[in-house]
């Protein structure tokens, strides 16, 4: 495929959205010459901010709060958003008439030239995909950060040269398209799978199958990293093709592996053991960071970058925004903004990151998720709690009624916005305390995403005086 094929052709947008996706989409079709048509279910008024970056573009037609037939029978292709589902009616309809469907990561994958570095996993995709990224700026790769975070897509190509490297954070929506194509990126990192989506997707089986398309695809050359102590990664290791290496906290004798050993992470080429750094030099909290660590250091160790280098990196990283990210610390508090917790598991992670008292902000819509270990680990580690209004909110009071602790907790307070919550848990709190917005749940509803979510807790906790 080549970016002269869009041409003069006619394609669907399916979904513009607010994350920066679909407006990179846009604008990238637009410079290859497409007559597009952008159709969303959203109103004009709600896609404002998404617009508003295309106020410039000419010859762009808008269809908002509906889905015409028309913009899926009668066109030359369809870009559907990731999180829309394959068998949607539109998308079916389009499939049905030999359309082809694509979405911006399977274009991206088809178009690029430069070797691709995937990162999936249900926990710890941003931040291994970033400090991957880091190490590779440190040793002068010229990387490039594709689908990390609110970064868009398609719009990167232009700016990749012969030599960058993609680093490209990849969801199992993004994978769901290449495995269509049956495509997978030169290095795969699989960081651990947990229930998730399963709003989205009818099973866990499905959930992995679309998750497992980062590796199916690879060529002997390739490589794949992948979590030595992740029940579900290790029954992957028979179906991957391409070199493997993994990570794990625990010593690993045999093959090429990433792990950790007298508080100290070592790299295992299979023949000699290498330390690559002191656990008491590496800044972030939280034990699950220490996977993402590793997970980063194997694809460094992949790509034969200097030992010194990757040391430097790991201890210069400091985290990534949205995740157990420091906002301020005031009269003795801390407030810690990990909005980018939209499960249970990445919740309970954040919580075994504190020896403080925590004041836990938690909760939020419902993606069909098991809330019984997070309201345990609650009741267990939390000095109070407080909610955002939502139906994952009630699944985890259910659950922490079940507890015996569940007496001690006297008119548990839901709220309908961020302000009030965190004011509240500023009027509750001591000093030493730290205050944690980590929802492990999903942010639809009373914010536009997750981000958004976070960034409104940002902007509360700044404003504190």
């Amino acid at each position: 495929m080549q970016i002269t094929d869009f041409k003069n052709k006619k394609i669907t947008v399916m979904g513009l959205g607010l994350h920066g996706g679909g407006v990179g989409t846009v604008r990238f079709l637009s410079s290859a010459g497409a007559k597009i048509t952008v159709t969303d279910l959203k109103s004009k008024e709600e896609l404002a901010p998404s617009l508003e970056k295309l106020k410039d573009l000419k010859n762009i037609t808008y269809v908002f709060q509906q889905h015409r037939p028309e913009d899926f029978s009668s066109v030359d292709m369809i870009v559907k958003g990731p999180s829309v589902p394959w068998d949607n009616k539109q998308i079916k309809l389009a499939l049905e008439n030999k359309i082809p469907v694509e979405i911006d990561s399977s274009l991206f994958f088809k178009l690029c030239k430069n070797k691709i570095i995937g990162v999936t996993g249900t926990k710890g995709k941003t931040t291994t995909a970033s400090l991957i990224y880091e190490i590779l700026k440190l040793a002068g790769k010229n990387p490039f950060k594709i689908g990390i975070g609110q970064t868009s897509v398609l719009d990167k190509l232009k700016e990749l040269e012969k030599e960058s490297i993609v680093v490209f954070e990849l969801s199992s929506w993004r994978l769901s398209a290449l495995g269509r194509y049956k495509i997978s990126p030169q290095i795969a990192v699989f960081t651990n799978i947990y229930p998730d989506h399963l709003n989205y997707y009818k099973s866990m089986e499905d959930y992995i199958a679309d998750k497992k398309n980062i590796f199916l695809f690879q060529k002997k050359e390739n490589a794949c990293v992948i979590n030595g102590d992740d029940e579900s990664t290790k029954k992957f290791e028979g179906e991957i093709k391409s070199q493997l290496i993994k990570f794990s906290k625990n010593k690993i004798s045999e093959g090429k592996a990433v792990y950790l050993d007298n508080d100290a992470m070592y790299f295992n080429d299979g023949i000699d053991e290498k330390k690559i750094i002191e656990r008491k030099e590496i800044k972030i909290r939280g034990e699950h960071n220490l996977e993402n660590i590793m997970a980063a250091t194997a694809v460094a160790v992949l790509m034969e970058i200097k030992i010194e280098i990757i040391r430097k990196a790991i201890g210069e990283f400091s985290g990534v925004a949205h995740r157990l990210e420091l906002v301020r610390e005031l009269d003795g508090v801390k407030y810690i903004n990990d909005t980018a917790a939209t499960t249970p598991e990445a919740g309970i992670s954040a919580l075994n990151s504190f020896f403080e008292p925590i004041i836990l902000i938690c909760g939020g819509s419902d993606k069909n998720l098991d809330m019984s270990e997070f309201a345990k680990e609650i009741c267990k580690r939390v000095r109070n709690v407080i909610f955002l209004k939502g139906q994952a909110t009630d699944k985890i009071i259910a659950e922490m009624k079940k507890e015996n602790k569940y007496s001690a907790w006297k008119n548990l307070k839901i709220f309908e916005s961020m302000e009030e919550a965190v004011n509240f848990a500023r009027e509750i709190s001591e000093k030493g305390d730290v205050i944690l917005l980590s929802p492990g749940s999903a942010s639809f509803g009373l914010f536009v995403n997750e981000f958004d979510r976070g960034d409104k807790f940002k902007e509360i906790v700044k404003k504190f005086r």
